[in-house]
């Protein structure tokens, strides 16, 4: 080798040229360190069409976030920085980016809240997702509906509260919590206090149909019962109620019905 003067010329070449990346290396680390490039600003966007953010402000992202946003510039991890700022309540979403030659731009999502969700005290937002914050922030513009079901099943359970307000539209009631048992059941509870007992789904347009038949009749039943506390719905031919005022004769003669007789009961 050492009388190869080709090979001793690209052994040659090969150290310098990896001298040359070293102390430029070098060079760009030590510009990196510099002062000029510690972080001096963070600032807040807004994503979406909201100009301000509603329940989040620069003392909670502060208190939340100190201490785990190291390096400056250019070595700080942005994933790092976005899942810090994630943490922090209300905030659904985050996305960093670097602005030279010393501030990092963060855009923040809040949730919107549509109602409480489960007993944990979780609330549900109005893309179907449950989170945790503090509900007297959520409930200082409006009264919030109640829901509740297994978990993962929020998005069902937003996707047919949103079904129920258009079906019982035509009553002028509107559902004030919905509930989905363990065992798939539905359950809703209207603005006037009554609980409607839905049952499970037993095809695509069993719950439509229950609605259907109680919206026909409704009229008829709050004409001669106006405090009506629970209806149950999970009966092919017809309804079981219970109200404020409902009298069984004592003579055991039956008393007449706005509702069939139910044939077959479905859960």
């Amino acid at each position: 080798m050492w009388h190869d003067a080709k090979a001793l010329n690209a052994t040659a070449s090969g150290i310098f040229a990896l001298t040359v990346l070293a102390c430029i290396a070098s060079g760009v680390w030590w510009v990196s360190q510099r002062p000029m490039f510690n972080l001096r600003t963070i600032r807040i966007e807004t994503i979406g069409s909201e100009e301000e953010l509603k329940h989040v402000n620069h003392l909670t992202l502060r208190n939340n976030t100190l201490g785990r946003i190291k390096g400056n510039f250019f070595t700080t991890n942005l994933d790092a920085v976005r899942q810090a700022f994630e943490t922090v309540p209300w905030v659904r979403r985050a996305t960093v980016r670097r602005e030279w030659p010393d501030q990092l731009i963060v855009a923040l999502e809040e949730y919107e809240v549509l109602g409480t969700w489960g007993e944990d005290g979780k609330l549900l937002s109005t893309k179907g997702e449950s989170f945790t914050a503090n509900l007297a922030e959520a409930e200082e513009d409006h009264a919030l509906p109640e829901f509740d079901g297994p978990d993962g099943s929020e998005k069902e359970v937003l996707s047919r509260y949103d079904e129920l307000r258009a079906w019982f539209a035509p009553l002028k009631l509107v559902p004030q919590a919905l509930s989905l048992s363990g065992r798939y059941a539905w359950t809703v509870k209207l603005d006037n206090g009554m609980s409607v007992a839905l049952g499970r789904e037993q095809t695509s347009t069993t719950l439509k149909e229950r609605v259907d038949r109680l919206v026909g009749i409704y009229p008829q039943l709050v004409e001669h019962l106006p405090d009506i506390d629970t209806i149950d719905m999970r009966y092919q031919n017809g309804l079981a109620l219970s109200a404020q005022g409902l009298k069984i004769p004592a003579d055991g003669a039956k008393p007449k019905s706005l509702v069939k007789k139910p044939d077959t009961k479905h859960n």
